[in-house]
Formats: structure tokens, C-alpha cells, sequence
């Protein structure tokens, strides 16, 4: 095993404790806690709180910043946070007019986030939850019940984190987020395994010439493994399990997102983006935003999701919203930063860098 770590067990610490040295205008973590919380809570508004296991960095904690989350709640490599820690994070956020929960859909979160839940409603703490489960290749897995969550995660992050900039209250704040969450559709692929420190063995094998196609964030397996193919015939096969969950159709608006598991090229995933826009305009298909970059990774896996958006005009509307995090940036709404390049149908703004 070969990695920039000291300690196994020290490394949650220490990459928390490094990710608030590198953005400290805006994370500070809760004192004793794996919880990062927003610099500068403002006004009275709902707050937003997400969390998971760590590993698939930069979320959740780099997506807390103005138009996103108020805090993220960090559990150890690949587990999840456990329901105190979330519960200090409930409590640390809340300014009167409630919290909503977003979490990915595996047992261990949902159980957890469920009984912090219920410890912050006996404090009398309003607070309402939405799972997300976008992930169409399986319905169930190694560690789930249902579909499973992943990197549309973070598009929810930013519907919602909107939704509260404008003053909306949690009732209709959760009301946008589970529209959100019905209109997302994603699916992944791996073509190498990633190692858990604490294990230090991959937590899969693949020969040189296979893939896997509908591989979960934990390396959890996917529908089947198949010899590699060619970009493009990689990125029809997941966008043909998309369209054939959710057909879309011609006149629709979409927002897409090309996201990288760890280890794959900013080159690679451009490849595979420029596949998928040829298939969605060839549907006769509007492409709002396109979000290329490693948003939800899996440590050092190799490979790539696809995530489709359906938008209407709330919801696109609330996506072009300003946001600004350590890993997501949208100036306004004629331009935006992320990582590396992003574009859309009519426009392409160059960023400042992977970051901000």
C-alpha cells in the first residue's frame, strides 16, 4: 500500500485538521467533533447538514459555504458519522428556523442520521430529512436497502442550500429538495479498485482488461464486470441505463454531471463528456449546465458516474443561483467555477484553477 498517510487511524484527524488550515474563511470545525460548520452563519434561515463517511472528499465538507451546506458531519474512511457527532452538528447550526438533513441512501447513515434526528427533536429543534437515492444501476446492495446514493448528492446540495439563500422555509425547502431528488439519475463505473488504509489491500480485484459496470462509491459491486471497451462505448452503456430508467426526451432540459472517482484524468473525463452531449442533443435535448470534475470520489478508484438532471424552471433557476464553497463556485448566473472547465450548452467560462 502506498500512500500519503502517517498513522491509519490518525488520518481522518489530520486530513480535517488540513482542510480547515486550507479554506479557514470558510470552515471551522466544532470543537472535540468531525464536524465543519460555516464560517459566518448569517441571518435566520434553515439551516442545511449532510454528512457520510470519509474517502469521497471533496465531499461532503467542500461543499459547505454560501448557497450549500452549513455543516458536514465526517465519519471515519467509509463509514458513517455516528449519530452524536450529527447531533452536534444539528445543534450547531440550527438559528431558529430549522434543519434539513440530506442523506445518501446506505443503512448505516440513514440509521444514524435517523436517531440524531430524533435526539434534536427532543430538544425541540425542528428538523426534516431527505434521502437521496440516484443511483440506477442496482436496487439493492452490499449497503443498502433501495437504490443507492451518490454523486447527485451534490446537486441536491446546491438546490437546497438556494432554496434557503432565498429565505424559502424548511417545509419548502425539503418540498424543492425531494423534487430534486426524483429528477436525479446517475450511474458509475470502475476500472481499478481503491485501497481503505486501515485494510491496506484493495477492496476489489479487476484483470487488466475488465471494468466494472454500476460500481458504488465503496467499491460495492456493481451489475456486472466486462472487458474494456472504448470511452465512448463505456459512456453509451451508462447513459443507455440512465435513459432506460428515465427516458429523456426531446425539448427537456438537463443539467450533467461527469464525475471522477479519484484517480481518472480531467483528459478522460472531458473524452467521456463529449459523448455524453452528442447522445443528449441527439434526443433533441437542451443542455443547461455540464459539471466536470472529481465531485464524490472513492479515494484512488479509477472511473467515472454519469448524472442527468431533469430541470423545470424552479429548479433551474435555483441552480444557477449563486454558490460559493471550497469545491463549488458559481459566480452568477451567466457564469460559474468549479473544477478545471466547466460548460454548458451556450457558454464556457474558463476557471482560476482546480479550486478557487
Amino acid at each position: 500500500m502506498k500512500k500519503l498517510i502517517n498513522q491509519p487511524e490518525n488520518s481522518l484527524n489530520e486530513m480535517l485538521l488540513g482542510m480547515t488550515k486550507a479554506y479557514p474563511e470558510y470552515l471551522t470545525r466544532l470543537e472535540n467533533t468531525n464536524v465543519l460548520i460555516r464560517q459566518n452563519l448569517d441571518g435566520q434561515k434553515v439551516a442545511v447538514v449532510s454528512g457520510g463517511g470519509s474517502g469521497h472528499e471533496p465531499t461532503h465538507a467542500g461543499y459547505i459555504g454560501k448557497g450549500m451546506l452549513d455543516a458536514a458531519v465526517a465519519g471515519d474512511i467509509f463509514t458513517s458519522p455516528t449519530p452524536d457527532q450529527i447531533y452536534e452538528a444539528i445543534k450547531a447550526v440550527d438559528r431558529g428556523k430549522g434543519v434539513l438533513l440530506v442523506v445518501k441512501n446506505y443503512s448505516g447513515d440513514v440509521m444514524n442520521f435517523d436517531m440524531a434526528k430524533e435526539l434534536a427533536e427532543m430538544e425541540g429543534i425542528e428538523i426534516e430529512q431527505v434521502i437521496v437515492n440516484d443511483d440506477v444501476a442496482v436496487e439493492d446492495s452490499t449497503f443498502t436497502a433501495g437504490r443507492r446514493g451518490i454523486a447527485g448528492t451534490v446537486l441536491v446540495h446546491k438546490i437546497a442550500g438556494a432554496a434557503v439563500e432565498r429565505g424559502w422555509d424548511l417545509q419548502k425547502v425539503k418540498a424543492v429538495a425531494e423534487k430534486s431528488i426524483k429528477r436525479i439519475h446517475s450511474m458509475g463505473m470502475a476500472l481499478s479498485p481503491c485501497t481503505v488504509p486501515s485494510a491496506g489491500k484493495p477492496n476489489f480485484t479487476l484483470a487488466e482488461d475488465e471494468v466494472e459496470i454500476g460500481t458504488g462509491i465503496h467499491g460495492e459491486p456493481g451489475t456486472h464486470r466486462e472487458k474494456i471497451k472504448t470511452a465512448d462505448e463505456l459512456t453509451e452503456e451508462l447513459f443507455n441505463k440512465i435513459q432506460a430508467d428515465e427516458p429523456i426526451k426531446s425539448g427537456e432540459e438537463v443539467a450533467l454531471m461527469v464525475n471522477g472517482m479519484g484517480a481518472t484524468p480531467l483528459m478522460e473525463l472531458y473524452i467521456v463528456n463529449n459523448k455524453v452531449h452528442d447522445l443528449l442533443k441527439s434526443l433533441g435535448t437542451t443542455i443547461h449546465r455540464t459539471f466536470v470534475g472529481e465531485y464524490m470520489t472513492s479515494l484512488e478508484m479509477a472511473g467515472m458516474s454519469l448524472t442527468v438532471l431533469k430541470l423545470d424552471d424552479e429548479l433551474k433557476s435555483l441552480l444557477d443561483d449563486p454558490a460559493d464553497t471550497p469545491a463549488f463556485k458559481i459566480i452568477n448566473k451567466k457564469g460559474w467555477m468549479t473544477y478545471g472547465r466547466t460548460e454548458s450548452s451556450n457558454r464556457c467560462t474558463e476557471s482560476r484553477g482546480r479550486h478557487h
